[in-house]
């Protein structure tokens, strides 16, 4: 196999006009591999941190010349003359570099870049696609090879559209007997009959950061009757066709030890809330419900996964941020039915196989994410493929850096029927 030859590093922009980095690879035999880090806007503590340049007269602080450095200076000569099939070792190494427990030293968004750039140049020297590539680090037995269920993201609240709405996500999810084809084609049949809707109700459309409307209604009740409402006016039946989903993402609503939520006047405690959820979950057939409670209200997470479960799909995200001892102390607690990987919030592409490898074993559902800052780069798309995943959130079914994400995935279902 051919061996790494030389790695360098490039500022550019994400979706929101904030620096990130794009690496490429290049192997001894010629080929090439380039990739690019996405960032989150909306983000759990315990993630692994990105290595920003705090200069606040360039690009407002978020420049990521510091952490290119690190590419340049510690990553590079480390990893010369490696085979670039030996991910594992790569990608240990760039661990063991940084020696901390969340990447604080040389960055996740350094360490992920490079991880990713070494798997395409390497999947580009074997001359397989990407994907099939990546399922090579992964127990394939009894794991079909198809494309993830999208969980397209209808309208933005929340950080990604601050003062409309309050939850964060508000989730279109085709029946998984749906072809992807026919779901791709359902999610922007919906996105423009919600359009309309919006406009024939006087309210704004305006996107949010994922792409999704972010009209300024009063409740998010209101904002899953507008999107119910969109959804059955193509005839679409709501529970049969499709289903509904939330990203309550309530970090940013927990305050004081109680929720803020527009819906009710006073804050809500985590029975409170969870009643709240049962009650949505009736009127909306809510198939999906992620981070319900904030990161550490474990007890409140147990309630919820242990009064709702059998209702609706508990996803961590912010809980359990694609890392192994976070999810086995959700496992531990019974908090969770279904798990978000981010591979940004571990910082490494096999530290992100493995969390998928320990939560499938564990029978969560797998759902891999991009972040709402997001580049072009389609990587996400294979390795949600790869992983198997039974979902995939890449955001609203337009904007470039999510239709990219899509797009892979037409390509990706062609190539699986060629095979």
């Amino acid at each position: 196999m051919a061996k790494i030859k030389q790695i360098f590093a490039r500022e550019i922009l994400n979706a929101k006009g904030h620096p990130t980095i794009e690496t490429t690879v290049v192997l001894t035999d010629g080929s090439t591999g380039t990739a690019s880090c996405p960032s989150g806007t909306s983000t759990g503590k315990y993630e692994a941190v990105e290595i920003r340049d705090n200069e606040e007269k360039r690009f407002q602080g978020f420049g990521v010349n510091n952490a290119i450095l690190n590419i340049n200076e510690i990553i590079s000569p480390a990893l010369m003359g490696i085979e670039a099939s030996k991910q594992q070792d790569i990608d240990k190494k760039m661990i063991d570099l940084d020696g901390t427990h969340n990447k604080g030293r040389l960055g996740a968004n350094a360490t992920l870049s490079v991880s990713m750039a070494v798997a395409k140049a390497a999947a580009k020297s074997s001359v397989l696609p990407l994907f099939l590539y990546l399922r090579e680090y992964i127990k394939k037995e009894n794991m079909p090879l198809k494309i993830p269920t999208p969980a397209f993201n209808i309208i933005n609240g929340g950080k990604h559209a601050r003062g409309t709405i309050d939850f964060q996500e508000f989730l279109l999810i085709p029946a998984t007997s749906k072809s992807y084809e026919e779901s791709l084609n359902i999610g922007t049949s919906v996105y423009f009959a919600l359009e309309k809707h919006l406009q024939i109700n006087n309210l704004s459309t305006l996107i949010g950061d994922e792409g999704g409307f972010s009209p300024a209604v009063a409740s998010n009740q209101d904002a899953l009757t507008l999107l119910k409402q969109a959804t059955e006016s193509i005839n679409l039946r709501i529970g049969f066709d499709v289903f509904l989903g939330l990203d309550a993402a309530t970090n940013s609503l927990y305050i004081d030890q109680r929720y803020h939520i527009k819906d009710k006047q006073a804050g809500l405690g985590s029975d409170d809330i969870i009643s709240f959820y049962e009650l949505l979950g009736k009127d909306f057939h809510l198939l999906y419900l992620e981070d319900g409670l904030s990161e550490d209200d474990w007890d409140g997470w147990t309630k919820l996964c242990s009064q709702l479960s059998a209702q609706m799909l508990i996803v961590g995200d912010d809980l359990t941020v694609t890392n192994p001892y976070r999810l086995q102390t959700a496992l531990d607690k019974k908090t969770i039915t279904g798990i978000i990987i981010k591979p940004n919030q571990i910082g490494t592409v096999i530290e992100a196989l493995a969390v998928v490898e320990m939560a499938r074993q564990a029978g969560l559902k797998i759902i891999v994410s991009h972040r709402s800052q997001e580049t072009n780069d389609d990587f996400i798309a294979d390795f949600a493929v790869a992983a198997s995943a039974d979902y995939v959130k890449f955001g609203a079914p337009v904007r470039g850096e999510r239709v990219a994400k899509y797009n892979r995935l037409l390509q990706i279902e062609k190539q699986i029927k060629s095979l």
